[in-house]
């Protein structure tokens, strides 16, 4: 059966609008892209020969309704293999050259305030007890991005 396990892998402020971090989550690389405010992550391997694929372009698509006129969408939306050129919608993982039949592992992403990481037990906090020591107050005073890989 296959479990979930969380993994902090940087604060909001981190990954900037329109960047990324590669990261390794449970021996696996991990591209998590930040698209105006949202998060999203990648396998960073491409399914056509294995190349780094959080490491492409990122850009948008071109669109035409009629010849000569030509609009730019999604800017940023689309990442692009380095090895040959294969694009990938970062939403979705979604093949833009086969996209019934080819897409990379994209992986759920969550934001959560630190203090809820803390008491989180999935993510390492504690259950409380019986027994109380003397405790001071702390605060956690920034976000983190949180990305869900299934084993």
């Amino acid at each position: 059966m296959a479990t979930a396990t969380k993994h902090v892998v940087a604060t909001v402020d981190e990954i900037p609008h329109g960047q990324r971090k590669v990261v390794e989550v449970a021996g696996r690389s991990i591209g998590v892209f930040n698209l105006g405010g949202e998060f999203f992550a990648l396998r960073n391997r491409c399914p056509h020969q294995g190349g780094p694929l959080c490491s492409g372009r990122a850009s948008g698509l071109i669109s035409s309704t009629t010849p000569g006129e030509y609009v730019y969408e999604r800017p940023g939306e689309i990442i692009r293999c380095p090895w040959h050129g294969w694009e990938y919608d970062i939403r979705t993982g979604q093949s833009w050259f086969d996209p019934r039949s080819v897409r990379v592992r994209a992986y759920p992403v969550t934001l959560a305030p630190g203090e809820e990481l803390f008491d989180d037990p999935e993510m390492g906090g504690y259950a409380k007890g019986p027994y109380i020591a003397e405790t001071y107050p702390v605060t956690v005073e920034q976000t983190y991005v949180v990305v869900e890989v299934t084993t």
